[in-house]
């Protein structure tokens, strides 16, 4: 498998959501020649303080477009009100028509687990549609795949019900600036909606983006903190220890099943 094209696809609940979970993986996919798309379940509409609806849901799509060319990559966002994704017929149709038609070998998504109404609702839906991806007869004129793709939790810190427990972290170093000029596309969150009532946020692009640079240093280095002991499994004692940045993923057991020694097939950038 190792000279296979692979395919990489995310859910998230919001625009910027998979560029924060897993925008380094992303890129390291796409370094080695594998193919990748995001894809946001809402528009993100009512994500601003100030402003709201269409407009904003346009900015916020905008964003996502200027993410992807940082990063190379395709980025769907759905037409779906923020805050008012459900877990229905509607919207299970909508991931697995996604999923066949990109045909990934990985999904990444949130857990059902979460703050967030949007995030839970992304985690059943992609739950419920991993396995009818295989199923003929759902969506019937639209082509089945063989197998289900593995499927992987990016990072959370939930405990209730159950903590998040991954068993793959990846370094993010080498690519960890340009996953910074990815997050920074997104205007609207970083320097205004979740920065409201913050003092001292600049309003000039450069100066932005340095003030933004260690805030994710601090927030991806807590995570390489956190699971230091999976990251020196997959890179050994000096080089795990040594990393700063990090992003993981938490296997499913709703889609293929991944053992440790087929990791590397799935995820070739792990150990590098």
């Amino acid at each position: 498998m190792p000279d296979k094209k692979l395919r990489m696809m995310a859910f998230g609940a919001h625009p910027d959501d998979c560029d924060l979970r897993c925008g380094g993986m992303a890129m390291k996919y796409r370094a080695l020649g594998h193919e990748v798309k995001l894809i946001s379940m809402t528009n993100g509409d009512t994500g601003h303080h100030e402003q709201g609806g269409g407009p904003l849901a346009r900015r916020r799509y905008a964003e996502t477009q200027a993410s992807a060319a940082v990063a190379d990559i395709e980025y769907e966002v759905y037409d779906i009100h923020n805050g008012a994704l459900e877990y229905d017929l509607h919207t299970r149709g909508m991931a697995i028509q996604s999923i066949r038609d990109f045909r990934p070998d990985v999904v990444i998504c949130h857990r059902a687990n979460d703050y967030h109404p949007d995030h839970r609702a992304v985690g059943e839906i992609i739950h419920a549609a991993i396995f009818q991806v295989t199923v003929p007869n759902v969506l019937a004129l639209t082509p089945e795949l063989d197998a289900p793709p593995v499927l992987g939790y990016c990072y959370d810190y939930f405990t209730d019900p159950t903590p998040y427990v991954p068993s793959i972290a990846i370094d993010t170093d080498d690519v960890f600036e340009r996953k910074i000029d990815m997050v920074h596309c997104h205007e609207s969150q970083m320097y205004e909606w979740l920065v409201r009532g913050t003092e001292g946020v600049p309003t000039e692009d450069a100066e932005r983006r340095a003030w933004l640079a260690p805030r994710q240093y601090e927030r991806f280095g807590q995570v390489a903190d956190r699971f230091r002991d999976v990251l020196v499994k997959w890179y050994g004692e000096e080089r795990g220890s040594a990393i700063k940045t990090a992003e993981t993923v938490m296997i499913s057991q709703y889609g293929r099943a991944l053992p440790d020694d087929q990791v590397k097939d799935f995820f070739p950038f792990i150990g590098e």
